[in-house]
């Protein structure tokens, strides 16, 4: 069942790489400049420098995951669990970049009023909206890689892991057919 998993695998780490790139580039180009404000730019704020490094990181591991799953992999079990805790890591690298953007778009939009902060998106809408879209392409590629974590767990864990036994202590009949087709 896991050799069925291959094809939207393969599409999954494929659709990663354009979203994370498209949303590296909207938000590393993303500046605007007021007579009244002065500028800003995304590497004036540290969540969105650090949502423009965690895109780099996955796109690359997704380009990288893709050409080493073309090759023929003599140590195939070893590499899967590899793979498994990549797409851990990514995954939750790429919630901690989209939390770490999502608070800074939410003050941004809003302000705080409890620390005097003022919204600053009515001065620089373009700014906001670009700060948006590079957002929601990384929340696109952060669901791809929640799917690409539950097909890697799968693939490790459904080689490894058998049911439990039934009472007579032989595995369950459909375990015992599936060892006779073999």
């Amino acid at each position: 069942m896991a050799a069925g998993l291959k094809v939207p695998e393969m599409a999954l780490r494929l659709c990663v790489v354009p979203l994370s790139l498209a949303s590296l580039w909207e938000m590393a180009t993303n500046a605007q400049a007021d007579d009244t404000y002065g500028e800003v730019k995304f590497s004036d704020l540290s969540g969105f420098s650090y949502l423009v490094g965690v895109n780099a990181v996955t796109a690359a591991y997704a380009v990288a995951s893709v050409l080493a799953s073309s090759f023929k992999r003599p140590l195939a079990a070893r590499y899967d669990w590899v793979v498994l805790v990549m797409d851990q890591a990514s995954a939750y690298l790429l919630v901690t970049s989209a939390s770490a953007a999502a608070e800074l778009l939410q003050l941004a939009r809003h302000g705080d009023r409890g620390v005097s902060w003022g919204e600053a998106c009515s001065y620089f809408g373009r700014f906001c909206g670009k700060a948006t879209v590079s957002l929601a392409l990384h929340a696109a590629a952060l669901a791809c890689f929640a799917a690409l974590s539950l097909v890697s767990a799968f693939r490790v864990f459904s080689s490894r892991c058998h049911p439990p036994p039934d009472a007579d202590g032989q595995p369950p009949k459909h375990a015992r057919d599936e060892e006779q087709r073999v």
